[in-house]
């Protein structure tokens, strides 16, 4: 299924010069979002994910979901100060800025098989940062699922090479 029609473009947000990729539409659309789902999820059963990791907000969404469908369990990946117990945290670059990622300590470690999630790759920085926090836990990187990847910002070059990388949306 082409998902490509439930994504709307919002120039110049969050500051001018940026195309704000908006899922919104994907989300309440039951059949957009379950092939989303689904699709994502068919790339990574049986290859023994444990734990599947999301940023906030939108990689909770798709992140949660992943998990429940994968039978794994999930990792709240926050900004800092939001998680109530002891963090690792890891600071990184965005395409309009920079900002930092907590997990608790005890989220994944030796033995966790995590699938890092996310609705964008767009400059890698964020997923980087996820892949980051999992294998300084001692845990390996199962790969990355995205609803969509902006190629041209070539996010794809800071995430480990060994890495599967899933996503469903291309833009050029």
């Amino acid at each position: 299924m082409d998902l490509s029609p439930f994504i709307r473009d919002i120039p110049d947000w969050p500051k001018p010069g940026v195309v704000f990729k908006d899922i919104t539409p994907l989300l309440a659309s039951p059949e957009g979002f379950h092939a989303a789902i689904d699709t994502l999820a068919q790339e990574y059963e049986g290859t023994g994910v444990t734990k599947v990791m999301g940023a906030e907000a939108r990689g909770f969404i798709f992140g949660g979901a992943l998990a429940y469908r994968l039978g794994a369990g999930f990792v709240p990946a926050r900004k800092p100060g939001k998680l109530p117990w002891n963090t690792s945290a890891v600071s990184y670059d965005l395409e309009y800025g920079t900002d930092s990622l907590e997990i608790h300590e005890d989220a994944v470690g030796p033995g966790d098989n995590v699938l890092i999630v996310d609705d964008v790759l767009a400059t890698g920085g964020t997923a980087a940062a996820k892949a980051e926090l999992v294998t300084m836990t001692g845990a390996k990187v199962a790969g990355f699922a995205f609803l969509i990847e902006l190629d041209f910002l070539n996010g794809r070059a800071k995430l480990p090479e060994a890495a599967a990388i899933t996503s469903l949306i291309h833009v050029d």
